[in-house]
C-alpha cells in the first residue's frame, strides 16, 4: 500500500446526531487486531508506512484547529496501514459482520454501504446493504434525533488529500462480542456513516471506523458507557489480540499498580488532552521547559493520547532533549533513519540477531501520575531480511510546525503493554502495566 502523494487537511461536514443509550449501558468486550505489514514489505516500509499515515492525521488536526466556520474536522485516513487496530463488530439485522478501524482521535462511526458500483474501496468483508436490514433507519433532517441545518438532508463529505467519501446519515443495531450469541450484545439506534461513494482510497484491511473519542457521534458517546478501557499487545507479537472494554467491564482492579491524571478541559470536542509536565530517562529529568506542552487559550498545543497514532511526536523543544539523551547513552554508530524509516535517530547493530544494549526506562510525567516506559516501549529494532545489519530507532518525531500549531501526541506504539482505562465520568485517564495478551 502507498501512503498518500500530497498530504492535505481532512474537514467533515456533518449533522450532529446523538442516539444516546442509558448511562448503564451494557458491558461490552471487542477484540482489537493490529495491521500488520505485507510480508513482502521490510520491517523499515512498515514503519515508514505508519508515520506518513500519522502526519496526514497531524494536518487535518492542523486544520481543525485553525477552523473557524463550524467545520467538525476529523483525522481518520481511511488508508489503512501498519500500527493501525481494528476490532470485529456486525451491523443491521440479521447481523452482518465488518472490520473497522478503532480511533480514539475522532468520533465518527462509518461503513461502506451497497450499492457502490464502482466507487468504492476494496474491504475484507461484504458490504453492508442497509435494504437488506430489517433495522436500518434513514435520518431526515427533521430527525428528532439530531440538530441537523435547515439545508441538511443528513449528508456529508469526507475529502482526503487521497481521495473522497460520501456518507449519508442513519441509524442502525449493532453487535459487539464474540461469535457466540451467548456472549455477544446488540445495541439499537446507533447513528452512523453509511458510504455508498468512494475514490482514491486502498483500505483492503478495513471495512469502515468506529470513532472512540469525546464528541456526541462517538460509539462511547452513544453507547452512554461512562468509561472504556484497552490494552494493546507489543508490536513484535503478531498472533496475539489485543481488548478494548466499554462499560461496567472496564475496570482496572486486577492489573496492579494504576496511577490515574485528570484529562485537560479543551475547545475541542473529540481529543482526550493530558497534562504532561515533563520527561525522565532513568533517574535523570530532562531540561525541558515546563510550558513545553501547554494547552494554549486559543486551542493550540498541549499532548493528547491517541490510538490511532503509531509513534508518539512531540514538539521541537521537548525532542531535541530526549534524541540528545538517548544519544548520551547509546555508544553504536549513528544513521539517518529518515529516508528509510522515517525516524531521524537510528543506531546499527552489527548484526540483524544482535541484541540491543540496555535502556533506562523512559518515565512520562503527567499531572499526579508517571508513565513509565521500558526500552521496548520508546525504542524500536528494525530487522530486514534482506540486510546483515538492524537499526534500532528512537520510536519518537519530531515537530517543527513554522505555524505554531504544535499538538504533541502520545502514540499506541509507547502504549503497547500497558492497560489503560479512560474514565469520561470521573474526567481522568488511569493506566497500569499489565500483559496484553492475557487479559
Amino acid at each position: 500500500m502507498s501512503p498518500p502523494t500530497q498530504m492535505a487537511s481532512l474537514a467533515v461536514l456533518v449533522c450532529l446526531v446523538c442516539a444516546a443509550l442509558a448511562s448503564d449501558a451494557a458491558a461490552v468486550r471487542v477484540e482489537l487486531t493490529r495491521v500488520h505489514a505485507d510480508p513482502s514489505v521490510t520491517a523499515s516500509q512498515f514503519v515508514r508506512a505508519a508515520l506518513h499515515r500519522d502526519m496526514h492525521r497531524h494536518n487535518a488536526r492542523k486544520l481543525a484547529a485553525s477552523s473557524s466556520d463550524g467545520t467538525v474536522s476529523a483525522p481518520v485516513s481511511p488508508t489503512t496501514v501498519p500500527g493501525e487496530f481494528l476490532m470485529t463488530l456486525a451491523i443491521g439485522t440479521p447481523p452482518l459482520p465488518f472490520l473497522a478501524i478503532a480511533d480514539t482521535g475522532s468520533d465518527l462511526i462509518w461503513t461502506q454501504c451497497a450499492p457502490c458500483s464502482r466507487q468504492c474501496f476494496q474491504q475484507p468483508t461484504p458490504l453492508y446493504n442497509p435494504s437488506s436490514s430489517t433495522t436500518f433507519s434513514a435520518l431526515p433532517c427533521n430527525s428528532s434525533l439530531g440538530l441537523c441545518a435547515p439545508a441538511c438532508a443528513c449528508m456529508y463529505n469526507m475529502t482526503y488529500g487521497s481521495g473522497w467519501t460520501y456518507v449519508f446519515q442513519g441509524t442502525e443495531t449493532f453487535t459487539f462480542g464474540s461469535s457466540t450469541p451467548a456472549d455477544q450484545v446488540r445495541v439499537p439506534g446507533i447513528a452512523f456513516g453509511c458510504s455508498n461513494a468512494s475514490s482514491g482510497f486502498n483500505a483492503s484491511s478495513a471495512s469502515g471506523l468506529v470513532g472512540l473519542g469525546r464528541g456526541s457521534l462517538s460509539l462511547v458517546s452513544q453507547l452512554g458507557a461512562p468509561k472504556f478501557s484497552y490494552c494493546l499487545t507489543p508490536y513484535q507479537d503478531t498472533n496475539s489480540t489485543s481488548t478494548l472494554l466499554l462499560g461496567p467491564s472496564a475496570s482496572l482492579n486486577d492489573t496492579g499498580v494504576v496511577s490515574s491524571t485528570p484529562f485537560v478541559a479543551s475547545p475541542s470536542s473529540i481529543y482526550y488532552y493530558l497534562n504532561l509536565t515533563g520527561i525522565s530517562l532513568g533517574t535523570t529529568a530532562l531540561p525541558i521547559p515546563p510550558n513545553a506542552f501547554s494547552l494554549k487559550a486559543d486551542g493550540t498545543g498541549g499532548l493528547i493520547i491517541d490510538s490511532g497514532t503509531t509513534i508518539t511526536m512531540l514538539g521541537n523543544t521537548a525532542y531535541q532533549q530526549v534524541r540528545a539523551a538517548v544519544l548520551s547513552l547509546v555508544t553504536l554508530p549513528t544513521t539517518d533513519g529518515s529516508a528509510a524509516t522515517g525516524l531521524d535517530l537510528c543506531f546499527e547493530l552489527p548484526s540483524s540477531t544482535s541484541a540491543p544494549p540496555s535502556m533506562p526506562s523512559m518515565t512520562l510525567h503527567f499531572d499526579g501520575a508517571d508513565m513509565v516506559l521500558p526500552a521496548d516501549n520508546y525504542m524500536m529494532s528494525l530487522s530486514d531480511p534482506d540486510s546483515d545489519s538492524s537499526l534500532w530507532c528512537l520510536a519518537m518525531q519530531n515537530q517543527t510546525d513554522t505555524d505554531g500549531v504544535v499538538v504533541s501526541i502520545l502514540g499506541n506504539y509507547q502504549q503497547q503493554n500497558m492497560h489503560i482505562l479512560y474514565d469520561v465520568g470521573k474526567e481522568t485517564l488511569s493506566f497500569a502495566p499489565a500483559k496484553c495478551s492475557t487479559l
